[in-house]
């Protein structure tokens, strides 16, 4: 949608705008590029142009009015967020979805009001999935989520997950896939967000002690009682994807992926595309790395866990930055930023891949929704994958132990 687009129509009503509903876990099928129009609207709203609006699936993030009364309002300024399917199966989300991890702890102070406030931002600019797991925090981001979504539920595909253990002094204790602990996770963290249901539940990490067909069994019994909807599987093996896809289909799989994380392309992508299950790419910008913002160690807080990771050494960024300038730089070609560059091009690998980068700040989010209006080409996609092709990165993703967790 571009420019204005004046409304007409015969009858009278009031302005009776759908508050975002399209883009909730039982939203519409509309698909579109995010962009902004001002809508001319006639003093007296007519229910003719009110229908043609639920027709085409838009949402009212932000209302201008020139009086009290909405009957007044001189125009919407309205946003139409592309969506994308959570599998075969599963619901519409948005395009680019936001993880939530980071608003309590892992890069630095938490600042719940700021974390709230960016949250309700996303909602209201059409941005309806969000992540969330029970580790985080240690149980502190689901509730946070909880607090965030009071009122508001309707408007949010929520995912979150199990199976990362956290002792009670926050210490990682271990992965549990045991049935018993999966209606024990899933209790908890429904307790945590306020909810009666889950929309995506994924396990966090494949517990190599208990067969797949077991933790996803149990999975499965959640969706028969009405606890969760849709199932995922966080940084599983291809193998592990397709003994778990037999037990109850599989909505989503979530694993690292970015223009410094590549690993997936290959028999991962092709086994969940194979299979109708979604990619959702978390840490889609380098955990900051490829914004450019961080150009030593000293750039991260005290108490930033990329202080332990390879890839955030002194030596590995040193090594790595002439990737963020030239990211930076083609960015600047297109008039866009280097987050936004990075998102468009995961974007660009496939209608099935959601991106999910975290952020706290409305201004990083608003950044980041820009991606959605850069237009990448054939020769631009080549261009970029010769500048920064897979394994072009100093260092792993994770600390050895770390790794030893993924791709089970």
């Amino acid at each position: 949608m571009a420019g204005p687009r004046p409304l007409t129509g015969t009858g009278t009503g009031n302005i009776q705008p759908p508050h975002g509903e399209p883009l909730g876990a039982e939203g519409g099928k509309r698909h579109g590029t995010l962009g902004h129009s001002r809508i001319a609207l006639p003093s007296s709203f007519t229910a003719a142009a009110n229908k043609l609006l639920q027709r085409e699936r838009v949402v009212f993030p932000r209302m201008q009015a020139s009086g009290a009364k909405l009957r007044s309002l001189a125009f919407w300024e309205v946003m139409v967020m592309q969506m994308r399917h959570l599998g075969i199966s599963g619901p519409l989300v948005s395009a680019l979805g936001l993880g939530c991890m980071g608003m309590s702890e892992f890069y630095g102070p938490a600042d719940e009001a700021a974390s709230i406030a960016t949250i309700h931002r996303a909602l209201d600019l059409g941005v309806n999935f969000l992540d969330t797991a029970d580790m985080y925090g240690a149980g502190d981001n689901e509730e946070l989520l909880g607090r965030a979504l009071r009122g508001r539920r309707n408007q949010a595909v929520l995912a979150t997950k199990f199976g990362n253990v956290r002792g009670p002094d926050r210490s990682f204790a271990g992965v549990n896939g045991r049935p018993e602990y999966v209606l024990q996770a899933c209790d908890a963290s429904l307790r945590r967000l306020k909810l009666d249901v889950i929309d995506l539940y994924y396990q966090h990490r494949v517990d190599p002690q208990v067969p797949i067909e077991e933790t996803v069994g149990a999975m499965a019994d959640l969706v028969h009682a009405g606890k969760v909807r849709w199932l995922g599987l966080s940084e599983a093996a291809p193998a592990t994807i397709r003994r778990a896809h037999k037990v109850h289909p599989i909505a989503a799989l979530q694993t690292e992926y970015s223009l410094w994380s590549r690993d997936p392309e290959g028999e991962l992508l092709d086994t969940v595309r194979e299979l109708g299950i979604a990619f959702v790419a978390y840490s889609p910008l380098g955990r900051g790395f490829l914004t450019g913002a961080i150009r030593r160690q000293e750039d991260l807080s005290p108490g930033d866990w990329r202080l332990h990771s390879p890839r955030f050494q002194a030596d590995a960024i040193a090594a790595n930055l002439h990737l963020a300038d030239t990211l930076h730089d083609m960015a600047a070609e297109r008039g866009c930023t280097a987050a936004q560059l990075a998102l468009a091009w995961l974007l660009a690998q496939g209608d099935d891949i959601i991106p999910i980068p975290g952020t706290r700040r409305i201004s990083r989010l608003e950044e980041n929704l820009g991606a959605l209006k850069v237009p990448l080409s054939t020769d631009d996609l080549l261009r970029i994958h010769q500048a920064m092709p897979p394994g072009a990165a100093q260092g792993t993703r994770y600390p050895e132990a770390a790794l030893k967790a993924v791709n089970r």
